[in-house]
């Protein structure tokens, strides 16, 4: 994604325009060196004559682009499309209902939606009054009249999102006692009277797009119960595909990867997901926006990562490239096994990827995380320094180990001298500082690792690094009561620690 400005707008970057070209005629160095450096051929007459659209040229080639009218588009795209859902102010109830009923993405969470249900038991006439309040309640017959009195209101941009009605259809969350029929009446009348099956918007600037198939498919970093599918979610995703929706959604395919069910892989992959040209989003964000190819191996490589071995099956059976190297040069198999699953190394290389030749420092964290003892001794004995090298490379990797609920290999890291304490990401193999094993054995639930790690040393009174919060202010937030009665006897008190704040759920 292109490193612009927060909420980049056209204004804002034709007055860095200027202001570099006023810096690079006023002599500045730094400017000077710049057009070196990103101006083809440089600027070989005086620095005063230096122009407006060399200055743009230079702007853009800044920000990744090749030319200031590629930049221009990119921006103007996302200047058109940009929502920020906590900003928008509803306008009577049913903005009210609107902004309380659908997924946000922001502050989602169950009550919002018993308050929605509230204002449309106590305005029922909405539902008549608006269409996109009609679209969220699938009031087929309120919809029929609305739309038969202003057809073009099938595809209007209106509500507290200012998105098309079916985009409300799609994000409502308020009942999940509204029927199946229902819910499809209302978005076929939609469709049919010209709704666009692509629709979607850019969350906060960023530019993968929020569509229909994003709402449809729900979830996301907050989990399935602050962020649920739509309650017909296959069905409305089905009816979306079937009329021209793009099966190639980033954003979906991220807000869904964090669970084992593979159900929305399956109907993405018999439309198609993993080939074609990108659809309208890419045809208006380019490069900003992965190709098919890159999105299917995107999940194939978090698929390996994270031991979710149907989908790899999945993946791999609908044809996903498991040979070539990912982006950081590390291949499928290479990559199952330095993150802690040989089974699925095992199964690539039964579908025909090459077997790796690791380093030694690969071999020894493969060895480490499949607890594998004799293999982790003759690696030490044949290789002088080789744990303590490991170590300065992956401080935290006791944690990437507790995230995959093992024990053992924690077991095995400590006692190789890998500190128990240390702070490192549960959600990738990297050594971010973010949290303990202890802390992510508390929001698993997971008793015997808890256990465990307290016996090796595990600090319970450390605090996360993003939310400040101690391993029993996580078991409390995420409801692990028998890790709050391990944990609350051996904590210090504490005047309050409600557990970590929710991340946010865009793509990042």
């Amino acid at each position: 994604m292109p490193d612009l400005p927060s909420e980049p707008s056209l204004q804002q970057l034709r007055r860095q325009a200027r202001d570099f070209q006023r810096a690079v005629r006023a002599g500045d160095q730094d400017a000077l060196a710049e057009v070196a450096s990103r101006h083809p051929g440089g600027h070989t007459g005086p620095a005063s004559t230096f122009s407006l659209s060399a200055a743009q040229l230079v702007v853009a080639r800044r920000y990744e682009f090749a030319s200031w009218p590629r930049l221009r588009r990119y921006v103007e795209v996302i200047e058109r499309y940009s929502r920020f859902p906590e900003r928008m102010a509803p306008a009577g109830p049913a903005g009210e209902f609107l902004q309380l009923a659908c997924l946000t993405y922001s502050d989602d969470e169950p009550g919002r939606w018993a308050r929605a249900r509230q204002i449309l038991a106590a305005h029922p006439g909405i539902s008549r009054e608006s269409v996109p309040a009609a679209a969220a309640a699938a009031d087929l017959p309120g919809l029929t009249a609305l739309l038969d009195r202003d057809p073009a209101a099938a595809c209007r941009p209106g509500g507290p999102f200012r998105c098309e009605p079916l985009f409300y259809l799609a994000y409502t969350r308020h009942d999940p006692q509204i029927g199946c029929g229902a819910v499809l009446a209302a978005a076929r009348l939609l469709l049919d009277r010209g709704a666009d099956p692509n629709a979607g918007y850019l969350w906060h600037g960023l530019p993968t797009p929020f569509t229909l198939l994003t709402g449809a498919f729900g979830e996301g970093e907050l989990g399935p119960a602050r962020q649920p599918r739509h309650p017909h979610s296959l069905a409305l995703a089905r009816l979306l595909l079937q009329a021209g929706a793009d099966p190639n959604d980033g954003q979906a395919l991220y807000n869904r990867m964090f669970e084992p069910g593979n159900d929305h892989l399956e109907l993405l992959l018999e439309f198609g997901l993993g080939s074609g040209d990108g659809g309208p989003w890419k045809a208006r964000l380019g490069d900003a926006l992965d190709s098919p190819g890159q999105l299917v191996r995107g999940q194939l490589r978090w698929a390996i990562t994270h031991g979710l071995a149907e989908r790899v099956r999945l993946l791999t059976q609908h044809g996903v490239d498991i040979v070539s190297p990912f982006a950081d040069g590390v291949s499928p198999v290479a990559r199952a096994l330095t993150t802690g699953h040989p089974d699925i190394a095992r199964y690539l290389i039964g579908q025909g990827a090459p077997e790796p030749e690791l380093r030694p420092g690969q071999r020894l964290v493969a060895a480490a995380l499949a607890a594998d003892e004799a293999a982790v001794a003759g690696l030490a004995a044949a290789h002088g320094g080789l744990v303590a090298a490991v170590r300065r490379r992956r401080p935290a990797l006791a944690v990437w180990a507790a995230a995959h609920g093992q024990p053992g290999s924690v077991e095995l890291l400590v006692r190789l001298g890998f500190d128990v304490n240390a702070k490192g990401r549960f959600d990738a193999p990297a050594s971010d500082p973010w949290q303990t094993a202890l802390h992510v054995a508390a929001m698993e639930g997971n008793l015997e690792l808890a256990r465990t790690l307290l016996a090796l040393g595990a600090d319970p009174d450390v605090r996360d690094r993003r939310f400040g919060s101690t391993p029993l202010g996580w078991a409390r937030y995420f409801g692990q009561d028998q890790l709050v009665g391990l944990l609350a006897p051996v904590t210090a008190p504490e005047e309050a620690d409600p557990g970590p704040e929710p991340p946010g759920a865009a793509k990042g």
